[in-house]
This record gives C-alpha cells, structure tokens and sequence, in this order.
C-alpha cells in the first residue's frame, strides 16, 4: 500500500534498524541529534524515526531514472545563486543521506529537484534553462527566431534566464524571440511576460482558451483567504532547512528578488492570440512551426492547453503532468479540479499522438525520452487520476465518508502506482484529492446528522473539553499518546483544548510538537508545510512573510464587473442594511456602463445599456480605477483633479464605505493567545 502521513505502522516497525535496504542509492539516515536542532525545531521522535524508515523499506530505491534525465542535454550550468534569485537556497538538500526530520520519499524528490540549474537541450530544435524559477522556461526553433513557451515566476528570473540561453546556445543566440506563449492560467507560466516584450518588443503573445479573465478571476474574490492559506502550503515564514521547507514539490523554490534583477515581480502581458475558442484542436503555424493545440481547461488550471509538435515528435505538456502527483484540490483553496477530465485528457493525447511521441516535455520536471518510455510515463499519470477518481466513487458509493475516504482510497492503491516514483504525492495526495473528488460529486457533508449542524468551532472544543472531563486530564492522556507516537489524535484532541483555552501554554506546546512530528513524516509537501507553520504560530505567533500576487499587470486587467463583484464581497450585510442605495458608474474610456444598488444588506451589479434613474452617477475611466488598486492615487484625488466625478447624492459614497470592511491579511488559523506570548521567538530560527 502507499504510504502517506497516514498510515500506521505496526509494533516490528517500530523496531527496525536504521539501514537502508541493499541498493538505497548510498543513502543514510543520521544517527544522532544536531546540538542546534532546538534552534530550526525539535528533533524528529523515535515514532518518527520509526515511521520514516519502514517507508524507506519499500521505496524503489533502484530506480535513478529521474536523476538521470535531470542530467541528460545539460550544455551549460548556471550559478544561478551568485544573482540571489531564489527565494531560498537549499545547498543543505545533501544526495548522499537523507534528514531524520523529512520524510524519506519527500527528501528524495528534493535530491532530484536540487540538480544542475543551466541550459538544456530537449532535443534538435527545443531548449530549456531549467532550476532558475519554480518552472522551466523553453525556446523552441522557428524559422526567423525562437519560440519561448511558459516565462517562469517573475519578470527577473525570465530576464536572467532569456539572456543566459542567448548568451549559450550554441547557434541561434542572434536570433529574436518571435513569440511567447502560455501554456495556462497560473502565475509561474506567465509570470516573466513583461522581460520578454521589454527584450523583443516586436513578439507575438498567445495563450490558452480565455486566460485573461481566469487569470483576473481566479484568485480575486477569495484572494484574501488564499494569500494566508498559501503561507501555511508552501511555508512562506518558515525558512529552508532540514526542519522547515525542503521542497516545493514541482521545483525547489519560486524567484524573488537580485541586487543586479531588483524585486520579483509578476507580470503579465495580454496574448494577442488564444486558441481552442473554436473546438477543441487547433492546427496553428508560429514562425512556420506547425503546432497542434489541444484544449485541457479544467484540469490543473481552468484555462489550459497542451501542444503537439509533429516535425520534432513532441509533446509539451504544460502542468498536466510532471514527476509527482498533482493537485485535485490544492490546499491554498481553489476550485476542485475534475480528475476524471484529467485523466481523459491524457488519455486522449495517448490515442492521438502516442505512436509518434518522441519526447515528452513541460513546465516542471524533466523531459521523457523514447516512445515506450513515453507512453509508460503517460499511462501511469493518466491511471493515477482515474484511480483516485473511479475509487473514490466506489468507496462513496458503498457509504465510505468523506472524513474517511482518503486513508480508504490509500488502502486501495496498486503496486504499480506505488512503485512509480512519478506517482507520489509531493503537490496533490491521495487523501486530500480523494477528498476533493468526494466533495465535488456529494459536497462536503457525509448525511450522518450529528455532522448537520455542529455548534460553532471554539464552542463545540469547549463543550468537547468540559465533556472529556477538563483540560488537565485531556493533557495528561494526550501526552502519554504522544509518547507512544499517536500523533494524528494527538492532533485532534488537543486542537480541541487549545481553541477552548487558546492561553494553555503546555497544550499549544504538546500541540506544536505534535504537528511537526507530523511534518517530518509527511510526504506531501504542502502537509509538511501546513503541520509545521502550525506548529511555528503556535510558538511564536503569526509572522509577517506571505507573499502577494497582486502585480500592477495582472491587476490591470481586472475588469469593472471584477472590481465590483469584489467590493461586494467585502460589504458587510449588518451595516449594508441600513443604507441603501442606487447609482451608476459610468466608465467613459471603454464606454460601459454599470448599474449598482445595495438593498437587503447586498451589493449588486449589473452591466447596462445606459444610465439609469439613481441617487448617484459615478463617473471615472477604468485606467483610473487601476491606479486607484495599485495606491498610486485615491478616487478624492481624482474627484480634486476633475479626472472623476459624481452626480447626485455625495452621501452613497460614504454609505459605501460604512459598509465596506478591510480582511485581516494574517487572520487565525491556529488559535492565539489571548493574554500574550506563549513562546520566546528569540528561541527559533525563523528564516
């Protein structure tokens, strides 16, 4: 069976030796403790250590395939650190040993992810600078110039990264960059846009299916929630180390800031060219390349598209694949992706080009060489999303719960799939995307009617507390269930008494270093992640480190009808009752006119033909609303400079801002204590 966070390990694992099996690669686990552990993190338990081997013992430690392919094609290395681009350095992921305090399957895909960082050659014709960013940035030959397909994070890592290809490619470096496309709607594929036109002012720009509204869309009216949750996923504040972030699953790390780039920035360039508006192939020639598109909206982005390349026999497949499993659902919060499209769609690039690929390729990992290898690949990445789909369903269908499902569909996995080191759960796992899968088809209650309506969070954990018969004697039978490393109802049960008496400085501490055992046995690398910024906000509270998305082009293109579905989002419906109002906004430089009332506690909008009869007309071009998101004016200084107006009663204003409130950017995940620090910070090293 596959092993994850959860599963339980018997009484002979718990006496296994600490060696590896015979052909571990050369691998070994530390024997002893770190004299600065306490300042990262407390040393892994024994369960710990305990549970982490038994998963080595059936790991495939003989297959170095991934490795191998991260070596192929390499002409040139790139000391991409000597320019501080990423975000972290991991020069502390060793390839002869493995950390006690990672999980063993997690530690491995960080080996393969902290390989070469240079300029590779896919094959005649197709390039990669691979190790720079989160994703790959590849040139594929055209005949004037080159083609580069996804633009990585940030407008510096792809400024870094075009110029390092110029400068190395053994012929061509003289040659334009003609086009850019993205491959889908995620930040890290067209993040770089802006280096790119800023380089090659003349290129042509093309994407997938209606990319600009889900780029705007997506991450708009949760954005909030979504920037705090991320902190917990990718572990924003907790450093790079053997005790915090040691992988990011599709790569080591995203870029951020150089002295010689500046600081990271998103951008994002509008294509002047989509395609599969019309169907769902589309045979397109870029710079006499002939090139097949195929829709794949739906899967990991609700924009999407791969591409076939007939003269070269490859694949480019964006984010559907890569060497690990992805998300269903990602734990930042988004949309639950359709796992059964997800594996269709791979399908149906298997029967449509599958006797002709050559070489597979895309925006995370490294390339696939050789039909059969090809198809091997594809057909277990493909049987890995019908799995998680097909049995989750069964499961649900014979009335497993949602809270039950994921250690169910864990249980079912076949040896095949758990063989498979591109499989694995390091960005999505089956427990959580078997969840997700559960949700979209049934939604989120599992029909038991004590799950109906439960008492509110700290409520039903004070009444849980006083039923269990006080904090103390919880304490006492949770410690000794942390001795004996029953860390996940550990987890449970004293989340319980921490939300109750969020000041129990001895629960948040038992709390705490539950969720870190629980981190150093993860092999997901967004659970790790999550367990351990648990575990630091519990000690030292809520830190400042989460990044934002928000670029001055993404927000740009944030359309009217976006701006105010957002601000609707952001009324508060206690206060909004009470001040009722109509008025038009009145948006001259794109010629709209929207149509806005507040009644019942509710903020609507509507896109109309003209003005209508109401208590107020904005006035204000939309290229002023943009500047108003980016702070670099307010709407009283456009009301002083005369470049917005108002018409009617000036109170609607004011009645909209009465109602309006500003989300906290770091509100409670864990509970926080409410008379004060509970743990010295001085004590944590907390990158």
């Amino acid at each position: 069976m596959k092993t994850q966070t959860q599963t339980k390990f018997t009484a002979l694992a718990l006496a296994m030796s600490i060696a590896l099996p015979a052909g571990a690669a050369g691998h070994h686990y530390h024997d002893h403790v770190h004299g600065d552990l306490t300042v990262h993190g407390k040393p892994a338990s024994v369960h710990t250590l305990a549970a982490n081997k038994a998963l080595s013992e059936q790991l495939n430690w003989q297959d170095r395939d991934a490795f191998e392919r991260n070596e192929k094609g390499l002409i040139v290395p790139l000391d991409f650190r000597t320019a501080n681009i990423m975000r972290n350095s991991y020069d502390f992921i060793s390839q002869d040993e493995i950390a006690d305090t990672v999980n063993p399957s997690l530690y491995r895909q960080a080996q393969v992810n902290n390989t070469a960082a240079g300029l590779y050659e896919v094959r005649d014709g197709i390039y990669q600078v691979r190790g720079t960013d989160l994703s790959n940035i590849t040139f594929i030959r055209g005949e004037t110039g080159w083609i580069v397909y996804d633009v990585l994070v940030t407008r510096q890592a792809a400024e870094l990264s075009t110029k390092f290809f110029l400068e190395n490619i053994p012929e061509g470096g003289d040659l334009p960059i003609v086009a850019m496309i993205y491959s889908h709607s995620h930040a890290d594929h067209f993040g770089g846009a802006r280096a790119i036109q800023d380089m090659f002012p003349d290129v042509k720009v093309y994407g997938s299916h209606n990319i600009t509204k889900e780029v705007v869309d997506e991450n708009v009216l949760a954005g909030n929630a979504m920037s705090r949750r991320t902190s917990y996923q990718y572990g924003s504040t907790l450093g790079a180390h053997e005790h915090g972030i040691v992988d990011a699953g599709l790569g080591k790390s995203t870029s951020t800031s150089s002295p010689e780039y500046g600081k990271g920035e998103i951008t994002y360039v509008v294509p002047d060219y989509t395609f599969n508006g019309q169907g769902k192939y589309e045979h397109y020639r870029i710079d006499g390349l002939e090139m097949i598109f195929m829709d794949i909206s739906g899967t990991e982005a609700p924009s999407g598209m791969v591409t076939y390349i007939p003269s070269m026999d490859a694949l480019w497949t964006g984010e559907i694949m890569y060497h690990g499993m992805h998300n269903i659902y990602t734990l930042r919060g988004a949309k639950v992706r359709d796992s059964l499209k997800w594996s269709k769609d791979i399908n149906e690039m298997i029967n449509e080009w599958g006797s002709d690929i050559d070489v597979l390729f895309g925006s995370h990992s490294s390339p696939i060489w050789g039909n059969d290898e090809v198809l091997d690949f594809m057909k277990l990445q493909r049987d890995n999303y019908g799995f998680v789909h097909n049995q989750t369903l069964r499961l649900a269908n014979n009335g497993v719960v949602m809270q039950d499902i994921g250690d169910a569909v864990v249980e079912a996995l076949p040896d095949t799939l758990e063989k498979a080191w591109h499989t694995n759960g390091y960005h999505g796992s089956y427990s959580h995307n078997a969840k997700a899968v559960y949700n979209m088809y049934l939604g989120y209650f599992d029909m038991n009617p004590a799950n109906l309506n439960p008492l509110p969070v700290k409520q039903e954990a004070s009444r849980m507390v006083d039923y269990m018969g006080g904090s103390e004697a919880v304490f006492k039978l949770a410690q000794a269930d942390y001795e004996k490393g029953e860390y996940r109802f550990v987890a449970t049960v004293m989340n319980k008494v921490v939300q109750a008496e969020p000041d129990n400085k001895a629960a948040r501490q038992l709390l705490a270093d539950t969720y870190e055992q629980l981190g150093y046995q993860a092999e997901n690398m967004g659970w790790r992640n999550t367990y351990l910024t648990g575990a630091q906000e519990l000690r030292v509270g809520t830190l400042p480190g989460t990044p934002k998305t928000a670029s001055p082009d993404v927000l740009s293109e944030m359309s009217i009808t976006n701006l105010l579905d957002y601000m609707a989002v952001k009324v508060d419906s206690t206060i909004a009752q009470h001040v009722p109002f109509t008025m038009n906004v009145v948006v001259p430089d794109i010629d709209e006119v929207h149509f806005v009332e507040m009644s019942n506690g509710n903020l609507n909008n509507g896109l109309v033909d003209k003005a209508r009869d109401a208590d107020a007309t904005l006035f204000i071009n939309k290229s002023d609303v943009t500047q108003i998101l980016l702070g670099k004016t307010t709407l009283a200084e456009l009301f002083e400079s005369r470049q917005a107006g108002l018409e009617g009663d000036a109170s609607v204003m004011d009645k909209l801002k009465q109602a309006s409130v500003e989300f906290d950017p770091s509100f409670e995940i864990v509970p926080r204590p409410v008379k004060g620090q509970t743990v010295d910070a001085h004590l944590y090293n907390l990158g």
